[in-house]
């Protein structure tokens, strides 16, 4: 039995989880920062930072409470080394490493999202290869060819805001509460996903890249010119028609890369994976293509532990282990993770 602590304090939650090889989830304790940022409509570095002095401690005791083990029985520990924020990233790479040198086991650096791309691992550790998996959150919008564990394929990603900036930007505009995300997803199902014609990004013909800025300056527009005239402001209606611009280019750019690549199973990861309008309409695409979706429960959705676990699980089966030096890296770019002469290379085929 391999019992591996992952760690994860990449934005304003502090999470950790213990994964016993590879796919067996014990535990997953988060404790999330919404009341201390929702006076500040958003996520502050320096206080997220500062949180996570205070929160972590009491997340990695009741990690191991609720998975029956103690610190002994730890094979390995596991932690996010980027992106993410710094100060943040800083306080749980800080955190691995003395548990690690105490305990004197191994320290696994994991990124980001190869920990999202393992929460689909988690929900099902049956899944065929190759995968395509689209990972949306707050931070990230990406396109991966999965091919075998450690073989990851950066195939799209996008240019400007990733899809859940997207809705807290548009949320915030639109005056509803933090976190905007989940507050617009409420709001649209009062209103009327045609009611607004906004535009698509489809970039060009043969590129799986995302784009959503340009999406979020033309509801902003819309709004202003209705106020403007001095018309009512249909919130519901720009909500769920934002949303359905949204959701409509995730999709089909996904359905696109399942084609291309020839994917068995098409999985969805991330903060945004949670929502159901998303959800519903994967869902029905992989049903009409007959493909085998995979989709993370609510609670491996957000960022969490058991994720960085699990993928930290095949990085120690591929020896990829850090020491007392490891530095956080809040930029760190999918395809720089693994170095070039390593077996399990991730490379980037998005064309930058």
């Amino acid at each position: 039995m391999l019992a591996i602590l992952g760690i994860d304090t990449s934005c304003d939650e502090s999470a950790a989880g213990i994964v016993v090889d590879g796919r067996f989830l014990r535990s997953n304790v988060i404790a999330s920062q919404i009341a201390v940022h929702r006076a500040y409509g958003g996520v502050v570095p320096e206080v997220a930072s500062r949180a996570h002095l205070t929160s972590l401690p009491p997340v990695l005791i009741r990690a191991l409470e609720e998975a029956g083990l103690s610190y002994a029985d730890l094979g390995a520990v596991a932690v996010t080394q980027g992106p993410g924020l710094v100060g943040a990233l800083l306080v749980g790479v800080a955190a691995a490493k003395a548990l690690a040198y105490a305990l004197k086991i191994p320290l696994i650096p994991v990124h980001h999202l190869l920990g999202h791309l393992y929460s689909c691992w988690l929900a099902r550790p049956d899944l065929s290869f190759p995968a395509v998996c689209l990972v949306a959150s707050g931070g990230h919008t990406s396109l991966l060819l999965w091919e075998d564990h450690l073989r990851v394929t950066v195939v799209g990603r996008t240019r400007d805001d990733a899809a859940g900036e997207a809705f807290d930007k548009v949320a915030r505009y639109l005056g509803l509460p933090y976190p905007g995300g989940p507050a617009l997803e409420e709001l649209a199902r009062e209103g009327d996903p045609r009611a607004f014609s906004f535009p698509r990004a489809w970039l060009e013909p043969e590129t799986l890249d995302f784009s959503f800025s340009g999406l979020k300056t033309a509801v902003v527009n819309c709004c202003r010119r209705l106020e403007a005239s001095g018309r009512s402001l249909p919130l519901a209606d720009v909500a769920a028609s934002f949303q359905a611009a949204v959701v409509e280019v995730l999709v089909e750019k996904t359905a696109r890369a399942m084609h291309t690549f020839r994917g068995s199973t098409l999985a969805l990861a991330g903060g945004v994976a949670a929502n159901e309008s998303l959800r519903q309409s994967l869902a029905a695409r992989a049903s009409a293509e007959g493909w085998d979706l995979v989709v993370p429960p609510r609670e491996l959705c957000t960022d969490n532990g058991a994720m960085v676990a699990a993928a930290g699980y095949f990085l120690y089966r591929g020896g990829r282990y850090g020491d007392v030096f490891l530095e956080a890296v809040p930029a760190l770019r999918l395809e720089d993770f693994l170095p070039p002469f390593f077996p399990g290379a991730i490379v980037d085929k998005s064309g930058r």
